[in-house]
């Protein structure tokens, strides 16, 4: 992660006290499901705020992807859904344990009933040191892909996004079908993490340090952004290729 990402993950914890300490017993005294919905809240608001003092005392803010260039995005061996010769390419940066990727998932269900053969999604790893479970989530994920139920087992991750044990994880590798003994091997393996570092090289190539990120026929677009958003840069590339 960058220095900005860090500082941001300061911040938040720092709210996330703040939030304990003026409620009073926060976590006792209210749900999780109200405890997450603050924290959600506070990161949004700091998403738009600057981090750090830049050398020479001008306000920093986090660098990434010029959203104004092109970027040539290897696809690799990474899970795709949709057309595999369609016009648009989205490629996704993800976190199974973050709560923006999660949120943005509706939104590319609509992309793909809006545009149909017209648009694939190709999925990419960055589970963030934040996110002390997400790697193990990754690993079920691209063990499922080796034997093509990617998607299935990202669907179920989602679901459930607080439980990623071990235990349900190999549960969710059950239900959808997948042999177990290859699942047992593969999740463990030296081959998974090296695919999932892979694409966090790829990312970090790219100057994408945060989670969801997008990038549209090599076109950034950052954050868990809302269906409109997405559209006008799809109708951008779909009017560019003719």
């Amino acid at each position: 992660m960058s220095e900005n990402s860090n500082g941001r993950s300061v911040i938040v914890a720092a709210v996330l006290v703040s939030l304990s300490v003026i409620g009073g017993s926060f976590f006792v005294a209210d749900s999780l499901d109200r405890a997450t919905a603050q924290l959600e809240r506070a990161t949004e608001v700091l998403e738009d705020m600057p981090l750090a003092a830049a050398p020479g005392g001008q306000p920093g803010r986090p660098s990434g992807p010029d959203p104004r260039k092109q970027y040539e995005v290897e696809l690799g061996t990474a899970p795709v859904r949709g057309e595999k010769n369609a016009k648009v390419t989205i490629v996704e940066w993800s976190d199974f344990q973050c709560p923006f990727c999660n949120r943005v998932v509706p939104t590319l269900d609509q992309i793909e009933k809006e545009y149909g053969d017209s648009v694939q999604i190709v999925f990419k790893h960055l589970p963030l040191d934040i996110h002390p479970d997400a790697r193990a989530a990754h690993a079920a994920a691209e063990a499922a892909h080796r034997q093509g139920k990617f998607w299935a087992m990202h669907d179920r991750i989602f679901q459930n996004q607080r439980d990623m044990r071990a235990e349900t994880l190999e549960g969710y590798a059950k239900a959808i079908g997948l042999d177990m003994d290859r699942y047992r091997k593969d999740v463990v393996s030296d081959d998974v993490k090296q695919r999932i570092e892979e694409d966090l090289a790829q990312a970090q190539k790219l100057g994408v340090t945060g989670t969801p990120a997008f990038f549209i026929n090599g076109r950034n677009l950052s954050g868990a952004q809302p269906f409109p958003n997405f559209k006008r840069m799809i109708d951008e590339a779909l009017g560019a290729k003719g």
